[in-house]
């Protein structure tokens, strides 16, 4: 039999060359299907049209207005010319990616998937726009659950509970995690219990997009309120783009730290990023709503502590004090569990050698995907034979 997929992505970055995430999920997950078919968003550019053999990649030259038509139709003249298994939605508002998956499965028969990563705005909202993304969201669920084959969701706690609390029955939730690592090139630079390490080249480190929900205020704030309590000369870096750089530069500005403040627009692959963490004290995230975050996973494998908002699978990863810090998300209260340990090295290494590999060990790369390749089969199997 043979298995072919329509993925409905946001992503417009493999199809410009670059090697983020979602590139090095598809290095896996191509290998369960005999076709991948990704329908993106208009790229910056384009650098190639197939990946790994067999994932071809399509792009629309039109804007978002015009996006769930391009869905549409790019996925009809697929399955015109090949057999489907499933498509999978990835969906957020306004929800194009959603109504184009289902004007196709409507038309064919082909299952679809929702997938919800994460709900902006949920548990807390960061912008005017996220005040509106949850209850939109809230109300796609309603749409979808009679429309698509059912709801892939990426951690065990958060998701399932909101989408049970919106009226989306059990058995239409599925926890297939987005969280796969690559521990051979996630990992620490030296064996467990060797001599601890002082070069660090930045105290605290940002990975992720420059933008509302990620809570790079809270993280200046933090920073500031640790110099005022002595800890003048700790170094910021940050890895990333988006319209919150703009902030990063005047806060900078503002309080003289133009040198201890870097800026990393982009590293070129996973082994240069994680590099970037093991040359770090501490990886902070302060998300206000996250599917993942992937980061939190990686730094710790790359033997970094953590120290991170409660958001999407990080309760399940940390457990505050032992293997790294939880914040309510408040600059102050950021510098309250991080001065301790920056200010008491042989503190700071005892969190540090409480890093677990077996904490991780859900969560590697090969597995997980092949347990998402089988777990959108079966979704999709199970909603033909209805």
């Amino acid at each position: 039999m043979t298995d072919n997929i329509i993925m409905v992505s946001a992503d417009r970055s493999v199809v410009a060359g670059e090697r983020g995430p979602f590139y090095y999920m598809l290095e896996s997950f191509h290998r369960h299907w005999d076709r991948v078919d990704v329908i993106g968003t208009r790229p910056d550019k384009v650098e190639h049209d197939t990946v790994f053999g067999n994932v071809h990649l399509h792009h629309p030259t039109t804007g978002k207005l015009r996006q769930a038509q391009f869905i549409a139709r790019t996925g009809l003249r697929l399955a015109s010319e090949r057999p489907y298994t499933v498509i999978t939605s990835h969906d957020y508002n306004p929800f194009y990616n959603g109504l184009g998956s289902w004007r196709i499965s409507r038309a064919t028969g082909i299952p679809y998937v929702a997938e919800l990563h994460h709900v902006p705005g949920f548990p807390r909202p960061a912008s005017f726009r996220e005040r509106i993304d949850a209850p939109m969201t809230r109300l796609y669920a309603s749409w979808a659950k009679s429309r698509s084959a059912g709801f892939r969701v990426v951690n065990n706690i958060e998701l399932p509970r909101l989408l049970k609390s919106w009226g989306v029955p059990d058995k239409a939730i599925h926890v297939l995690p987005s969280l796969y690592l690559d521990r051979e090139t996630f990992c620490t630079a030296s064996p467990p219990g060797g001599e601890p390490r002082h070069d660090f080249a930045c105290d605290l480190l940002f990975v992720g997009r420059l933008v509302p929900n990620k809570g790079v205020p809270a993280i200046l704030e933090g920073l500031a309120e640790l110099q005022r309590r002595g800890l003048s000369d700790l170094r910021l870096r940050l890895v990333g783009r988006g319209p919150e750089l703009a902030a990063v530069k005047a806060f900078a500005e503002q309080h003289g730290a133009q040198d201890r403040i870097e800026h990393i627009e982009w590293v070129p692959d996973a082994a240069a990023l994680a590099e970037v963490y093991r040359q770090a004290r501490f990886l902070v995230c302060a998300s206000t709503s996250e599917g993942g975050p992937r980061v939190v996973a990686e730094a710790m494998a790359c033997g970094t502590p953590v120290v991170s908002t409660e958001v999407g699978i990080v309760p399940e990863l940390i457990r505050h004090g032992d293997n790294g810090l939880l914040f309510d998300g408040s600059g102050k209260h950021l510098a309250d569990v991080l001065f301790p340990l920056l200010s008491d090295p042989q503190a700071e290494q005892v969190m540090r050698s409480r890093l677990r590999p077996e904490d991780l060990d859900g969560y590697d790369g090969d597995a997980v995907i092949a347990r998402l390749a089988e777990g959108l089969k079966q979704i999709a199997a199970a909603a033909r034979a209805q």
